[in-house]
């Protein structure tokens, strides 16, 4: 494998007493490439994230950003990455504003910087009308907003995004899957995110991951995929049943691709 990968997985595992949750995982992932973990609910997407951002220890394996191991060298490495979990995690007593600003200190950025970067995501976000309020009172949907906004402040060259569209109305999600393709096209980062909507695989990523019982059975574009099934021109759910064989549907909520 490269070790020069914006995302580097080797062997990874883990393990919850006798339960295997990821089981060998192996994967890279190039700066400016998008990658989507495609799996049903409990596949085992979440707990990967959690080893890749340093929150959960693999019991066999490692992990690499940008060539630093994540354990190894655990700040070179958490300085490239910006992580937006499946639950927002915010200080809901401070103001939009407030925050972003807080958290551009705990980044190290000058303070005008830091300034000027809250005001150029709360604008790019469509937040900038509630700065000023207090976070408790958001919406699930902007709370999702500012943890993307959070995840960004530092400019990061590998973002992390688990089930990120979790709580958008169809406009909020189109405008978040905008920006991602954006900031992977234009800004060179490697984006893995993690979804069992299909829609958002389908029309994101460059190449998708199926993950199954806490193993990533296959990796490819949606035609290798569906080469793969024996199913050309298949969709995204003919193809994860066929290859999972006992698995239960994903979800196609949402606006069409």
């Amino acid at each position: 494998m490269n070790e020069q990968a914006a995302i580097l997985l080797e062997h990874l595992g883990r393990d919850f007493g006798a339960t295997r949750a990821v089981d060998d995982l192996s994967l890279q992932v190039a700066p400016g490439e998008i990658f989507a973990f495609l799996g049903a609910n409990g596949a085992g997407k979440t707990t990967t994230m959690r080893m890749l951002v340093g929150l959960l220890p693999p019991t066999r394996g490692r992990v690499a950003i940008g060539g630093h191991d994540v354990w190894k060298e655990p700040r070179q490495a958490k300085r490239a990455i910006g992580y937006v979990p499946d639950t927002p995690i915010l200080h809901e007593l401070l103001t939009a504003r407030e925050f972003l600003w807080f958290m551009a200190d705990l980044y190290n950025l000058p303070r005008a910087e830091g300034q000027a970067r809250t005001a150029e995501l709360l604008a790019m976000l469509g937040l900038q009308d509630a700065a000023d309020r207090l976070i408790r009172d958001f919406s699930l949907g902007m709370k999702r907003k500012m943890a993307i906004a959070t995840a960004l402040l530092h400019r990061p060259e590998v973002l992390l995004l688990d089930e990120v569209t979790n709580g958008l109305d169809a406009r909020a999600a189109r405008e978040v899957k905008d920006l991602v393709a954006r900031w992977a096209r234009e800004d060179g980062v490697a984006v893995l995110l993690t979804t069992h909507i299909l829609h958002i695989a389908e029309e994101l990523a460059d190449r998708i991951g199926l993950i199954h019982k806490g193993r990533l059975i296959c990796v490819g574009t949606k035609e290798e995929l569906a080469q793969l099934a024996g199913r050309p021109g298949a969709n995204l759910e003919e193809i994860f049943l066929t290859l999972t064989g006992d698995a239960v549907p994903l979800e196609m909520e949402g606006e069409p691709a």
